[in-house]
Protein backbone atom coordinates (compact mmCIF):
# COMPACT_ATOMS: atom_id res chain seq x y z
CA UNK A 1 0.00 0.00 0.00
CA UNK A 2 1.52 2.99 -1.22
CA UNK A 3 1.29 5.81 1.64
CA UNK A 4 0.74 9.45 0.75
CA UNK A 5 2.53 11.55 3.93
CA UNK A 6 0.37 14.76 2.75
CA UNK A 7 -2.73 12.98 4.43
CA UNK A 8 -0.93 10.89 7.19
CA UNK A 9 1.40 13.40 8.85
CA UNK A 10 -0.40 15.88 10.43
CA UNK A 11 2.34 18.51 9.96
CA UNK A 12 0.86 18.35 6.44
CA UNK A 13 -2.76 19.87 7.27
CA UNK A 14 -3.83 23.48 8.31
CA UNK A 15 -6.72 25.36 6.97
CA UNK A 16 -6.92 28.67 4.84
CA UNK A 17 -6.66 31.80 7.18
CA UNK A 18 -6.79 29.62 10.14
CA UNK A 19 -3.47 29.87 12.45
CA UNK A 20 -3.14 26.64 14.32
CA UNK A 21 -0.99 25.43 16.89
CA UNK A 22 0.84 22.03 16.96
CA UNK A 23 3.40 19.80 17.70
CA UNK A 24 5.37 18.99 14.84
CA UNK A 25 7.31 15.48 15.23
CA UNK A 26 11.09 14.99 14.32
CA UNK A 27 11.67 14.39 10.88
CA UNK A 28 14.55 13.51 8.21
CA UNK A 29 15.22 15.71 5.73
CA UNK A 30 17.63 15.79 2.47
CA UNK A 31 18.60 19.76 2.90
CA UNK A 32 20.49 22.50 0.34
CA UNK A 33 21.27 25.63 1.41
CA UNK A 34 21.49 29.03 -0.83
CA UNK A 35 20.62 32.56 -0.27
CA UNK A 36 19.48 35.33 -2.61
CA UNK A 37 16.51 36.18 -4.38
CA UNK A 38 14.82 32.91 -5.42
CA UNK A 39 13.12 34.16 -8.25
CA UNK A 40 16.53 34.98 -10.48
CA UNK A 41 18.84 32.63 -8.19
CA UNK A 42 20.66 29.94 -10.68
CA UNK A 43 21.29 28.20 -7.22
CA UNK A 44 17.48 28.11 -6.25
CA UNK A 45 16.24 26.10 -9.93
CA UNK A 46 19.50 24.03 -10.15
CA UNK A 47 18.70 22.83 -5.82
CA UNK A 48 15.16 22.12 -6.95
CA UNK A 49 16.07 20.10 -9.90
CA UNK A 50 18.82 18.42 -7.80
CA UNK A 51 16.30 17.33 -4.43
CA UNK A 52 13.13 15.41 -7.18
CA UNK A 53 15.47 12.95 -8.66
CA UNK A 54 16.89 12.33 -5.61
CA UNK A 55 14.00 11.98 -3.71
CA UNK A 56 12.31 9.73 -6.09
CA UNK A 57 16.13 7.25 -6.26
CA UNK A 58 15.34 7.06 -2.74
CA UNK A 59 11.57 6.30 -3.00
CA UNK A 60 12.87 3.41 -5.21
CA UNK A 61 15.08 2.29 -2.94
CA UNK A 62 12.77 2.11 -0.35
CA UNK A 63 10.17 0.10 -3.13
CA UNK A 64 12.96 -2.17 -4.03
CA UNK A 65 15.15 -2.58 -0.73
CA UNK A 66 12.01 -2.62 1.64
CA UNK A 67 9.16 -3.49 -0.03
CA UNK A 68 7.43 0.43 0.75
CA UNK A 69 6.35 2.51 -1.69
CA UNK A 70 5.04 5.75 -0.92
CA UNK A 71 3.96 9.02 -2.65
CA UNK A 72 7.24 11.30 -2.64
CA UNK A 73 6.68 14.22 -0.14
CA UNK A 74 6.24 17.85 -0.77
CA UNK A 75 9.09 20.33 -1.34
CA UNK A 76 9.72 22.51 1.44
CA UNK A 77 12.08 25.51 2.60
CA UNK A 78 13.35 26.87 5.41
CA UNK A 79 13.74 30.84 4.84
CA UNK A 80 15.75 33.37 7.08
CA UNK A 81 17.47 36.49 7.28
CA UNK A 82 19.50 38.45 9.62
CA UNK A 83 16.37 41.29 8.94
CA UNK A 84 13.07 40.20 9.76
CA UNK A 85 11.00 43.24 7.57
CA UNK A 86 12.93 41.16 5.02
CA UNK A 87 9.95 39.02 4.73
CA UNK A 88 7.61 41.36 5.76
CA UNK A 89 7.26 45.25 5.19
CA UNK A 90 10.38 44.95 2.97
CA UNK A 91 10.19 41.99 1.25
CA UNK A 92 13.82 42.59 0.05
CA UNK A 93 14.50 39.20 -1.50
CA UNK A 94 18.23 39.79 -1.81
CA UNK A 95 18.75 39.53 1.86
CA UNK A 96 16.59 35.81 1.76
CA UNK A 97 18.92 32.85 2.75
CA UNK A 98 17.23 29.29 2.19
CA UNK A 99 17.63 25.69 2.90
CA UNK A 100 15.74 23.39 0.22
CA UNK A 101 14.17 19.93 1.81
CA UNK A 102 12.15 16.91 1.05
CA UNK A 103 11.22 14.60 3.81
CA UNK A 104 12.62 11.61 4.00
CA UNK A 105 10.41 8.33 6.01
CA UNK A 106 12.17 7.13 8.81
CA UNK A 107 12.55 3.36 7.37
CA UNK A 108 14.97 4.92 4.91
CA UNK A 109 18.48 3.97 6.20
CA UNK A 110 21.51 6.53 5.36
CA UNK A 111 23.73 4.29 3.24
CA UNK A 112 21.35 4.16 0.48
CA UNK A 113 22.01 7.89 -0.06
CA UNK A 114 25.09 6.94 -1.82
CA UNK A 115 23.43 5.00 -4.14
CA UNK A 116 20.16 7.11 -4.72
CA UNK A 117 22.98 9.98 -5.78
CA UNK A 118 24.55 7.92 -8.36
CA UNK A 119 21.28 6.72 -9.72
CA UNK A 120 19.93 10.91 -9.98
CA UNK A 121 23.40 12.14 -11.20
CA UNK A 122 21.91 10.99 -14.70
CA UNK A 123 19.18 14.24 -14.02
CA UNK A 124 20.70 16.45 -11.18
CA UNK A 125 23.28 19.02 -11.24
CA UNK A 126 26.57 17.34 -10.33
CA UNK A 127 27.70 20.13 -7.61
CA UNK A 128 24.19 20.50 -6.00
CA UNK A 129 24.32 17.35 -5.62
CA UNK A 130 27.09 16.71 -3.71
CA UNK A 131 25.89 19.52 -1.44
CA UNK A 132 22.81 17.81 -0.18
CA UNK A 133 22.91 16.62 3.30
CA UNK A 134 20.93 14.37 5.38
CA UNK A 135 19.65 15.79 8.21
CA UNK A 136 16.86 15.21 11.07
CA UNK A 137 14.87 18.65 11.53
CA UNK A 138 13.42 19.30 15.58
CA UNK A 139 10.66 22.13 15.49
CA UNK A 140 8.62 20.77 18.10
CA UNK A 141 6.04 23.57 18.92
CA UNK A 142 4.40 25.64 15.92
CA UNK A 143 2.05 27.81 14.44
CA UNK A 144 0.56 26.99 11.02
CA UNK A 145 -1.63 28.35 8.54
CA UNK A 146 -2.47 27.48 4.79
CA UNK A 147 -2.08 30.30 2.18
CA UNK A 148 -3.66 29.88 -0.73
CA UNK A 149 -2.13 32.84 -3.66
CA UNK A 150 1.37 34.47 -4.85
CA UNK A 151 4.02 34.30 -2.53
CA UNK A 152 4.34 37.89 -2.82
CA UNK A 153 1.01 38.12 -1.17
CA UNK A 154 2.37 36.25 2.42
CA UNK A 155 3.15 39.60 3.95
CA UNK A 156 -0.27 40.59 5.44
CA UNK A 157 -0.60 36.48 6.87
CA UNK A 158 2.92 36.47 8.02
CA UNK A 159 2.20 40.14 9.96
CA UNK A 160 -0.59 38.69 11.54
CA UNK A 161 1.02 35.47 12.67
CA UNK A 162 4.18 37.45 13.91
CA UNK A 163 2.66 40.47 15.12
CA UNK A 164 -1.22 39.45 16.58
CA UNK A 165 -1.55 35.51 16.42
CA UNK A 166 1.87 35.05 18.37
CA UNK A 167 2.17 37.52 21.00
CA UNK A 168 -1.72 37.13 21.82
CA UNK A 169 -1.12 33.39 22.44
CA UNK A 170 2.01 34.35 24.73
CA UNK A 171 4.10 32.53 22.30
CA UNK A 172 7.24 33.61 20.60
CA UNK A 173 9.13 33.02 18.10
CA UNK A 174 12.12 30.26 18.22
CA UNK A 175 13.05 29.03 14.42
CA UNK A 176 13.25 29.49 11.10
CA UNK A 177 10.16 29.89 8.94
CA UNK A 178 8.68 27.21 7.10
CA UNK A 179 7.10 26.67 3.88
CA UNK A 180 5.46 23.71 2.52
CA UNK A 181 4.64 23.72 -1.02
CA UNK A 182 1.96 21.78 -2.07
CA UNK A 183 1.82 22.94 -5.03
CA UNK A 184 4.64 23.13 -7.94
CA UNK A 185 5.33 26.97 -8.31
CA UNK A 186 7.22 26.38 -11.78
CA UNK A 187 3.67 25.27 -13.37
CA UNK A 188 0.72 26.35 -11.45
CA UNK A 189 -0.24 29.63 -11.71
CA UNK A 190 0.39 32.19 -8.63
CA UNK A 191 -3.25 32.69 -7.83
CA UNK A 192 -3.53 29.17 -7.20
CA UNK A 193 -0.57 27.68 -5.26
CA UNK A 194 -1.19 26.48 -2.08
CA UNK A 195 1.34 26.84 0.44
CA UNK A 196 1.42 26.11 4.39
CA UNK A 197 3.34 28.73 6.49
CA UNK A 198 4.98 27.36 9.54
CA UNK A 199 6.75 29.11 12.49
CA UNK A 200 8.48 26.81 15.37
CA UNK A 201 7.41 28.84 18.85
CA UNK A 202 7.80 28.85 22.10
CA UNK A 203 5.22 29.80 25.85
CA UNK A 204 6.28 33.04 27.70
CA UNK A 205 6.74 31.39 31.11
Amino acid sequence: MKIDFKKTNDGYQATRNVFRILDVPASNYLMIDGEGDPNVSPDFASSIQTLYPLSYALKFASKNRADRDYVVPPLEALWWSTDPTAFTSARDKSQWQWTLMMMVPEWIEREWLDEARVSAAKKADALALSNVRYEKLEEGTCVQVLHVGSFDDEAPVLAQLHDVFIPEQHLEMTGKHHEIYFSDFRRVPPERCRTILRQPVRRLV
